[in-house]
């Protein structure tokens, strides 16, 4: 993902221009070494490595959820806002994005999925729940994705909630048996294959009939719309906006 937001980047001069890049894998490299593209800048191992020397506007965030809180925190401690697309942020995670929002005067936006088609597909969900409350979903990711299941299923289930005549409910997290598990009252399956890239399922099931909302990510470069996007919407922006449906 990292690779596919400096390119998107680079190809969407002179609007944006990329400042700089993190990864401790490629740290000590230039971008034109690591990528086979035209670009000097030097890979610096994290996040605040770049903010100490660069000024910026906006810190895209594509990393494992254990270190994302650190970039997020880096980031908005340097005036700049955070574009995050990694999965597994917490719901306590974002009240300390808020807090931190208030302390520094600067927003985030935080997106479970940042393909256009999966986002349309998330909000269809949210509006068939109000007429089909039985509902499933299966949601499948490569076999390197470390969490399960995925925000976009969790955000998902979250939307499907609060559409439903009964309300959100509570938040539930258990595994019971091969039927995956229950969040928000609803059961998300999740799969992770060699293969996949990012896929999900939202089955509705009804008297006589069952209704199937599919969105399938062939390739990483789906989720670079809603990326750039995000990055054209943060600048300058003071609120915490969790899901890319609030921005587009």
């Amino acid at each position: 993902m990292g690779r596919e937001v400096v390119n998107a980047v680079l190809e969407a001069a002179p609007e944006l221009v990329l400042v700089g890049a993190a990864d401790p894998a490629f740290a000590g490299n230039s971008i034109s070494e690591a990528l086979g593209v035209d670009c000097p800048i030097l890979i610096e191992k994290d996040i605040g490595s770049v903010l100490k020397s660069t000024a910026v506007d906006v810190v895209v965030v594509f990393t494992v959820p254990s270190a994302a809180m650190d970039s997020i925190r880096s980031a908005m401690q340097a005036g700049a806002v955070p574009v995050v697309g990694t999965t597994g942020v917490t719901a306590e995670n974002i009240e300390e994005i808020k807090r931190l929002a208030a302390r520094h005067g600067v927003g985030a936006i935080i997106a479970p999925n940042f393909a256009i088609g999966a986002v349309l597909m998330m909000k269809l969900a949210g509006q068939v729940a109000k007429y089909m409350p039985a509902v499933e979903i299966i949601e499948l990711h490569h076999d390197k994705k470390l969490d399960a299941p995925s925000g976009t299923a969790i955000k998902t289930a979250e939307l499907i909630a609060a559409s439903r005549p009964e309300g959100a409910g509570s938040k539930q997290e258990e595994t019971v048996s091969a039927r995956g598990g229950d969040f928000y009252g609803v059961r998300v399956h999740s799969v992770r294959l060699p293969g996949l890239v990012a896929h999900q399922e939202v089955i509705f099931g009804g008297l006589g009939q069952t209704l199937t909302i599919r969105h399938d990510s062939y390739d990483r470069k789906s989720f670079m719309p809603g990326v750039l996007l995000a990055i054209r919407k943060a600048r300058g922006l003071a609120d915490v906006i969790h899901g890319l449906e609030n921005v587009i």
